[in-house]
């Protein structure tokens, strides 16, 4: 596990990341998490008091990668751009991605849809996943 403070940043206009708040982590530190990584990985650990898992550690080239921080971790933290946290950090060999069991049915109506579905890279499984369960608070069922 590594231990490091850094300083919460902002992007200003950066393409899709524009807005984006983050932690840099070094190529060096990065290479302590998990060595000669030069594609995206999942940590554990701790910034400042709040347990994190399964958290994206993103590449932004020449080996330095990024943790992004969304709203509700940075209101967790109660920081925001510019603050400094304190970060202990180590590879999340455990990350799983739960599908909801409502669309493994769905996708297994059509074989080739769930094949398609698992294809993809983990990170875009659990980007779809957050969607959907997302969504599902704000679906309404019409009353029959």
């Amino acid at each position: 596990m590594i231990h490091f403070k850094a300083e919460i940043e902002r992007f200003g206009t950066m393409g899709e990341k524009t807005g984006w708040s983050y932690v840099f982590i070094p190529a060096a530190l990065a290479n302590e998490i998990k060595p000669d990584c030069k594609k995206s990985f999942r940590v554990k650990g701790m910034i400042d008091q709040l347990d994190i898992n399964g958290m994206a550690v993103m590449p932004m080239g020449a080996g330095d990668f990024i943790i992004a921080l969304k709203g509700e971790v940075r209101k967790k933290l109660k920081k925001e751009a510019g603050a400094v946290v304190e970060l202990y950090l180590e590879e999340d060999k455990d990350f799983k991605i739960e599908m909801p069991e409502d669309l493994e049915i769905c996708l297994s109506e059509e074989t080739h849809l769930i094949q398609n579905f698992l294809k993809q890279p983990k990170s875009h499984q659990n980007y779809y996943i957050n969607w959907i369960n997302q969504a599902k608070p704000n679906l309404r069922v019409p009353k029959g």
